[in-house]
């Protein structure tokens, strides 16, 4: 028999639930979510789904079909390149290579851009706005371009690449975080901390961090998404990831050579890399809307 309660109890239910409830009323933002999770997923068991090695040449097998087509074998379901290596086996790989790097890159980047943003939030006078006016310089200029600046001077690679794209997406947590930091520092609960004896590193872990997660979910997704650009912009031009290494956009640059007798070897590979983008990019204002309704309601 349930127990009888005479005041009906109110259900609140927590931040990060809230959160997810705004977000899966997005239809879109869900499938955005599934498909970056299924991409997540290539990513971290491709030894497992992969069913050949992405670097095992066959000359015997070159320039096969997709499955789907006329001329298609369904041992290769997207075909074959020009060295006879399975198509659907090097995007399972190159999914892990660029948005792995694109994942560790990111966070690399937010660690120190948080940490430089913080201090320069905090700091006052003549060091904040030279830190400010060299910030809004360096923003001005796209990533791509400060990375393929760097990547010219240490040299290519992926190593390099990815070093040259955590430089290049530093300045933006900081611009972030500084402005956050200098609007908290302004209100009642930090100057109330403060009378109370709190140090800024007090103020920063118990009281600024907290309320900063919101804001570095959303502009973590968005960096992903430049990342993931900015890699495979670089594998394409040869700078970043060196063949015969599986990256999205070297595998691109590979198939250039063969695209008119095999466009699936440009179009395959394309195609996850817009897919990949646009996912997070779904993801990124799905999450957005959700902690902007969340904070209305």
């Amino acid at each position: 028999m349930p127990q009888f309660s005479l005041y009906e109890e109110e259900y609140h239910p927590s931040p990060l639930k809230r959160t997810w409830i705004e977000f899966r009323n997005s239809h879109i933002a869900v499938v955005g979510l599934v498909v970056l999770a299924g991409l997540l997923l290539f990513s971290l068991f491709a030894p497992f789904l992969a069913p050949y090695d992405p670097l095992a040449q066959n000359i015997d097998g070159l320039l096969i079909p997709p499955s789907w087509t006329v001329n298609g074998s369904i041992s290769h379901l997207f075909g074959t390149d020009a060295l006879g290596r399975d198509v659907f086996s090097r995007i399972i790989y190159g999914c892990r290579v660029t948005l792995g790097s694109s994942i560790l890159l990111v966070l690399l980047a937010m660690l120190i851009g948080v940490t430089i943003g913080t201090v320069a939030g905090v700091m006052q006078g003549v060091r904040s706005s030279v830190i400010n006016h060299l910030l809004d310089a360096l923003m001005a200029i796209p990533t791509l371009l400060i990375a393929i600046i760097i990547v010219a001077i240490v040299g290519t690679g992926l190593v390099n690449s990815m070093w040259a794209i955590t430089l290049a997406l530093i300045p933006q947590f900081i611009h972030h975080t500084r402005s956050f930091v200098r609007a908290e520092m302004k209100k009642e609960y930090i100057l109330a901390s403060r009378l109370d004896g709190a140090t800024n590193r007090q103020l920063f872990f118990n009281s600024i961090l907290p309320n900063m997660i919101e804001m570095l979910v959303v502009q973590g997704t968005l960096a992903l998404s430049i990342a993931v650009i900015d890699i495979s912009a670089l594998g394409f031009l040869n700078l970043g990831a060196q063949p015969p290494l599986p990256e999205l956009g070297a595998i691109l640059a590979d198939g250039l050579d063969v695209a008119y007798l095999a466009p699936w070897n440009v179009a395959l590979p394309g195609l996850t890399i817009f897919v990949m983008v646009l996912a997070i990019n779904i993801v990124g204002d799905g999450l957005r809307s959700a902690l902007r309704k969340r904070l209305v309601r």
